[in-house]
């Protein structure tokens, strides 16, 4: 048998650790190659990780919640027939024993016994070899110790125990129910076993002071919930008797407060805002525009049959109206490459769409955007959108991107001073749309009323330019049919 480590990939761009979001398979499992294992959060997204190897899951090596380093390894899978359970820990698969014959020798080199004899006791994980062989107590109503099978006696006493030194003295043990609870181990041996908890129960814990070895897990595969720990906080703890008063638990630290670690995509969004806040120079424009004609083409583009299998929004309209004005000011578009000292004018527009998300801000980009057609654009942003939201956006979806748009009309603020997506030397952002009264034809009318904003680099867009590029905008916005102009 052999026992492969699958070590944490840089599944990014030279991303150097992730965070173990959920285990998909569990010890024990028989998994074949590319079949998903875990899901990680990387510095820019969740992403789910198949297995590069085939066989029986032995170990999780790192638990939920827990941010390693790329190259650690996070799991074992070994291949071949196993000789041990596959339940058995990692450390424990070096003082695993054989099941088989009579005559094989016990792990830790105690001697076999000679045929007839009573089936030996084998020796628990981790302890070696014994001087004076186990006692066993009889079994309950009568029964002979050979009554139960020695495969199922074996997975009663697994885990029952931590490794330590075993005396000289006899040890009972009760066949039908070790004398210490699975669980136990993990709170009676620190760092002898994992400690299984969703990064929400991690952090509950932590807020409140409890060691999460000392709690009793309840939920699944030994899983600790949240009722525990609200259980254990306001309640006996575990190895105290229900009936005797709950010792005094210390006060969290800050109980008023709660504290978050920075990390994941909200970590890498901070640092990219401010590196684009100090680095290129931001200046920010606004224009008020009546957009009644681009509602009214919006609700006619939803009753078109091109457009029935696919959500439409304002949105939509901004994104091609971008595309459009991006042809003739290419100065949006562009890139200013301060190492080469050069400007990069790009001939393609990447439209990155601003997503919100429950782990933050991520700027997925829909690639050749100014190659599609209404329809094709129109169903590329809302799978840029829905998969944003469900965290599922990859690495590649978010490189590349050459313009952004951040839509925060959809929270109902008119407007903002939003920060250029590094790389990039603009971003617009796009209002609520509000009926509002506005001076039409000499005539004061309620009209569809929204504010845009941009923001652009001024070392390489300057004030004509960046001006003409929102006023282009706004035209179209303002009367789709001026599209046909650009």
């Amino acid at each position: 048998m052999s026992v492969n480590e699958y070590k944490l990939p840089d599944v990014g761009e030279g991303l150097t650790e992730a965070e173990i979001v959920s285990w998909k398979v569990k010890v024990g499992d028989t998994i074949k190659v590319n079949d998903i294992v875990v899901e990680i959060e990387t510095a820019k997204s969740l992403v789910e990780l198949p297995s590069p190897y085939a066989g029986t899951i032995t170990a999780l090596l790192v638990p939920e919640g827990e941010t390693v380093a790329v190259g650690t390894p996070i799991i074992s899978v070994s291949s071949g027939e196993a000789g041990a359970a596959p339940g058995a820990a990692p450390d424990a698969a070096a003082g695993a024993v054989d099941d088989g014959a009579a005559t094989a020798e016990p792990a830790g080199g105690a001697p076999a016994p000679a045929d007839g004899d009573e089936e030996p006791m084998k020796t628990l994980v981790g302890y070696g070899p014994r001087s004076a062989a186990a006692k066993r107590r009889p079994r309950r109503g009568g029964g002979t110790p050979h009554s139960q099978p020695a495969s199922a006696m074996q997975d009663q006493l697994q885990g029952a125990f931590t490794p330590g030194p075993v005396g000289e003295e006899e040890i009972e043990i009760d066949e039908l129910e070790p004398a210490v609870p699975a669980q136990s181990a993990a709170r009676t041996g620190a760092g002898t076993s994992t400690v299984l908890a969703k990064p929400p129960v991690r952090k509950l814990a932590k807020d409140l002071g409890i060691d999460l070895r000392e709690v009793t897990p309840s939920g699944p595969n030994g899983t600790i919930t949240r009722a525990d720990i609200e259980g254990f906080s306001g309640g006996a703890t575990a190895d105290q008797p229900s009936g005797a008063p709950a010792p005094a638990m210390p006060q969290a630290s800050g109980e008023r407060e709660t504290r978050e670690p920075i990390k994941g995509v909200r970590k890498m969004m901070a640092q990219a805002m401010v590196d684009s806040a100090f680095t290129a120079p931001h200046v920010t424009e606004w224009i008020t525009v009546d957009v009644t004609r681009t509602m009214r083409y919006v609700a006619k583009l939803k009753e078109h049959r091109d457009f029935r299998d696919v959500k439409v929004s304002p949105l939509l309209v901004v994104a091609k109206a971008v595309c459009l004005a991006a042809r003739r000011t290419p100065e949006i578009n562009a890139t200013w490459d301060d190492a080469a000292q050069e400007v990069v004018y790009k001939s393609y527009v990447n439209l990155g769409i601003a997503a919100a998300t429950p782990r933050g801000l991520v700027v997925p980009n829909i690639k050749d955007a100014d190659r599609m057609s209404m329809v094709e654009m129109a169903s590329s942003i809302n799978e840029l959108t829905r998969t944003a939201r469900d965290g599922k956006t990859q690495p590649a979806q978010m490189s590349g991107g050459s313009f952004t748009i951040t839509n925060v009309g959809v929270f109902g603020v008119d407007a903002g001073t939003p920060i250029i997506n590094p790389g990039e030397s603009a971003i617009l952002c796009f209002g609520a749309v509000r009926k509002q009264p506005w001076v039409h034809k000499d005539r004061i009318k309620a009209r569809d009323i929204t504010t845009l904003a941009l923001s652009f680099d001024h070392r390489l867009v300057d004030g004509e330019k960046g001006s003409r590029f929102l006023a282009d905008v706004a035209a179209i916005l303002e009367d789709p049919a001026s599209a046909l102009m650009f």
